[in-house]
């Protein structure tokens, strides 16, 4: 039990001397964490688009990936990427896919939005502008358009308000010195202007999606309806920089059925996931992880890890899409637990840091739990050196000899039972035999 007691009240003195350093390093630490924030949020908000579109095919697919990770995605339904672009200006978003080209014309002196970033361009997103067949055959007598000035007077869906569409087909129609605005231009969601020109109600539409949209794959197989070859594709990339060229190849549709009989030339923008300056730094990270596994594969427009990549955008690329697509998944996070890894990856810098400012201190630890001991011995040397003086006195009776004897006695046994480290107990031996000495003293007196 003695034992216990000295070894408990050795970690007590330890505890004392180094508790200021230690509280100094858990307090930087801690505000450390406040300021760095680590740990990204358990929630966010991801826009997608409307639905039977590919973003709101995609839009599962990330919440599935990043469930594994224990983040829940919010997926919001949208009327497309003008409005996806409004949410997350509001803040109402935290991510959102974006089309190239959606937003508005900017002027010469006007600067793009200020707070979104992009994680990089995602797959492309092709131009369809599907038309009716009879249509054709009755204007230009043909069932083959190549051109969109041969649209010129027919009723043609550009899409709703709020969708990438909209912007996309105004463009090409200034570039064609066609103005919109003497066009019979319908504005219906996806699915309705679909109805609607099946129903002969519409001459065409226009749409711009991934391949893997089911609308789009359900009127290639569809009988009457053509797809545009744009020829000039390349024309077209070069007066509107928002749009590249693309090739649907021969067949590709359907390689039993010949669909397409030919190959047909089109324009495409990028898809962008596109977040705000401040979603949490390993939310990105995260994003842009799961944007390379899910649009990784090949399809008729893209080859297998062609995408996600860097590219030309409209917005400043996030840092961490510029890390992920230099060096890939972080080291940490191909070996350890996202959340550790995330955890080391951000805070090691501070850590170092808090390290470099603890060593320094920690040096004056050991002087101070040696002087703390040392202390604990010393301070009865001031009662010896007291009982001492009193034996010198000439005039000291036999009473008086007996009553510092017997003080020496209660200082012995007091200072017997006081627990002290075996690398003090030097110290403590030093003074037991001062008691021993005076109290030969006080006997020769």
């Amino acid at each position: 039990m003695r034992k216990f007691k000295t070894t408990l009240l050795q970690i007590g003195d330890l505890l004392l001397t180094a508790g200021p350093v230690l509280l100094l390093a858990i307090g930087l630490m801690v505000l450390a964490y406040r300021v760095l924030s680590p740990t990204p949020p358990q929630r966010m908000v991801l826009a997608t688009g409307p639905d039977q579109g590919a973003y709101a095919e995609f839009g599962p697919r990330y919440v599935n990936a990043l469930k594994k990770h224990g983040i829940t995605v919010e997926l919001r339904t949208t009327k497309g990427s003008q409005e996806n672009l409004t949410l997350l200006q509001a803040g109402a978003v935290d991510a959102a896919f974006v089309q190239g080209g959606a937003q508005d014309e900017l002027g010469p002196d006007e600067a793009p939005p200020e707070g979104l970033a992009s994680l990089g361009n995602l797959f492309r997103e092709p131009v369809w502008v599907f038309y009716r067949e009879a249509v054709a055959v009755q204007r230009h007598e043909r069932k083959t358009l190549d051109s969109l000035a041969q649209l010129k007077g027919w009723r043609i869906n550009i899409g709703h308000e709020g969708s990438g569409v909209t912007n996309v087909m105004r463009r090409l129609f200034n570039a064609n010195g066609i103005d919109p605005r003497t066009q019979k231009l319908g504005r219906l969601e996806p699915t309705p202007a679909v109805v609607e020109l099946l129903a002969g109600r519409i001459d065409a539409l226009a749409l711009v999606s991934a391949p893997e949209s089911p609308l789009v794959r359900m009127l290639l197989i569809t009988p009457g309806v053509r797809l545009l070859d744009f020829a000039q594709a390349e024309a077209y990339a070069r007066r509107v920089p928002q749009v590249q060229p693309v090739l649907l190849p021969r067949g590709v549709v359907d390689l039993a059925r010949d669909l397409p009989r030919q190959d047909l030339r089109l324009l495409a923008a990028n898809a962008t996931l596109v977040v705000r300056d401040d979603t949490h730094p390993a939310l990105q990270q995260l994003l842009v992880q799961a944007a390379g596994r899910i649009h990784g594969e090949g399809n008729w427009f893209q080859r297998k890890g062609e995408f996600p990549q860097a590219g030309v955008s409209d917005y400043t690329l996030a840092g961490e899409a510029q890390r992920y697509f230099e060096s890939g998944t972080p080291l940490l996070q191909r070996y350890l637990p996202f959340w550790l890894a995330n955890l080391i990856d951000r805070m090691w810098v501070v850590l170092v840091s808090i390290v470099a400012v603890v060593i320094p201190l920690s040096r004056i630890v050991p002087p101070l739990y040696t002087m703390r001991i040392r202390s604990r011995i010393f301070r009865w040397y001031g009662t010896l050196r007291e009982i001492e003086e009193r034996a010198g006195d000439p005039a000291l009776t036999p009473e008086a000899i007996a009553a510092l004897e017997a003080e020496l006695k209660a200082l012995d046994a007091r200072v017997e039972r006081l627990p002290v480290p075996l690398s003090h107990a030097e110290e403590l031996y030093a003074l037991r035999s001062h008691i021993q000495l005076v109290r030969r003293r006080l006997q020769a007196a």
